[in-house]
């Protein structure tokens, strides 16, 4: 798949507001190219309390943002009658076709495991050239044939630790040398039997981390969270979210991410702290991962369409009450007012009545009150409870707000 200029200047559109030779500027240029590799081995938003708060049918057209696709498979257990992911990074898009593949084609759900739940093993590599390449699309295929800044083939990441890889995962890779640096070893939380014992763990070894003038330092810099995919709009809206700026925001989704929900039942906080998914029959997985889901998953993998667009163009191109659920990710964080009417104006004509909308915010409040038009606003009804609701349940723990949405009008 490759980088064209289109793909560029669709990114910088999304990204870029400042002028080239101010600071803020300069930065985002830096993250809009980081952003044309990948940036999300694997997606960091709850497809659970996702698939709660939509309430799929299986009539339903779903639209998404893709990232790293794990909530795009997973809402495929819901079995939605189609489904249309866009991301504007070329190497999501690939990473989604290369699960759909994967789902329909390889022999069985031990493979299917292996691929996306280990993606640690040599043998990756060889179920990718029997089974998953001859099925990918030419762009698809030349994008995971394609060589990595070491001059190895893309597809190999899957046999040395996919999760590893990608802006996010080499920015855990270095927290965990960061911590270790202060004498802690992340991994030592997933020994503990019960949130007590995590709590402790978090308190008198990760807790005093946050609070070092070395940490508050580093964390200072908007560009030292570009690995978690945060360009620097986003950088403010989460240090505003707290009286100890970013570091203290940082501690806060840290803790809750750490000591918010029991550890045999978060594969969130696995990743973060185990740098892969728990083992062993009984882990906690996302649902697509999940073997009892394989089948439904493999039956429905063609009812997905990946697009390398941007959102508010693609629903310029759907037809008027198509579209019965839409999933933004985070991605208002990073818009201008102009960029956030737009896109509320294109969901409000092809959303059908009682349409749910749902995305997550670094800040606790929705961006949308005072920015979007009221003429557009006022014909969804925001479930201000049940986004607290949904919110406190969501297991990834690092977002401020979950917000719920609903079009008026359904009975």
């Amino acid at each position: 798949m490759i980088d064209t200029p289109a793909i560029g200047a669709r990114i910088d559109g999304a990204v870029v507001r400042s002028p080239a030779l101010s600071q803020t500027g300069m930065l985002e240029r830096i993250f809009s190219s980081a952003f044309r590799g990948l940036v999300y081995p694997q997606i960091w938003e709850d497809p659970l309390v996702d698939m709660q708060a939509l309430a799929l049918k299986p009539s339903d057209t779903l639209v998404t943002i893709a990232s790293g696709s794990c909530n795009v498979m997973s809402y495929l257990t819901a079995n939605p009658a189609r489904l249309i992911a866009v991301d504007l990074s070329p190497a999501h898009v690939a990473l989604g076709k290369l699960k759909l593949a994967a789902a329909a084609h390889l022999p069985g759900h031990t493979a299917f495991s292996n691929m996306f739940r280990y993606a640690n093993l040599k043998s990756n590599v060889a179920l990718y050239d029997r089974h998953i390449r001859p099925n990918l699309d030419p762009a698809t295929r030349a994008y995971w044939d394609g060589r990595d800044i070491m001059g190895r083939r893309r597809i190999a990441g899957f046999s040395r630790g996919f999760y590893t890889t990608g802006l996010l995962g080499r920015f855990i890779s270095v927290a965990h040398i960061v911590a270790k640096v202060y004498g802690v070893d992340p991994r030592q939380l997933l020994r503990k039997d019960s949130i007590e014992e995590q709590r402790a763990f978090f308190e008198k070894r990760i807790a005093p981390i946050f609070d070092s003038r070395s940490f508050r330092a580093l964390t200072s810099l908007r560009a030292s969270l570009f690995g978690l995919g945060i360009p620097p709009a986003q950088y403010e809206a989460l240090a505003s979210d707290s009286a100890d700026g970013m570091s203290g925001a940082l501690k806060a989704r840290t803790e809750r991410l750490a000591c918010g929900f029991p550890l045999k039942d978060n594969y969130f906080a696995w990743q973060a702290f185990g740098r892969g998914y728990q083992p062993g029959d009984g882990a906690s997985l996302p649902p697509y991962l999940e073997n009892r889901h394989f089948e439904t998953v493999r039956r429905n993998a063609s009812r997905v369409e990946i697009i390398n667009e941007n959102l508010t163009a693609m629903l310029a191109s759907r037809p008027a009450g198509s579209v019965d659920a839409f999933v933004l990710l985070d991605a208002q964080d990073w818009m201008t007012d102009q960029q956030l009417s737009e896109l509320w104006a294109e969901i409000t004509r092809t959303a059908t009545s009682g349409a749910r909308v749902i995305y997550r915010t670094a800040a606790t409040q929705s961006p949308l009150p005072g920015r979007v038009p009221d003429g557009i606003l006022d014909q969804w009804d925001y479930r201000a409870e049940e986004s607290l609701a949904y919110g406190a349940r969501d297991r990834s723990a690092i977002y401020g707000g979950f917000h719920l949405h609903i079009k008026r009008g359904r009975d």
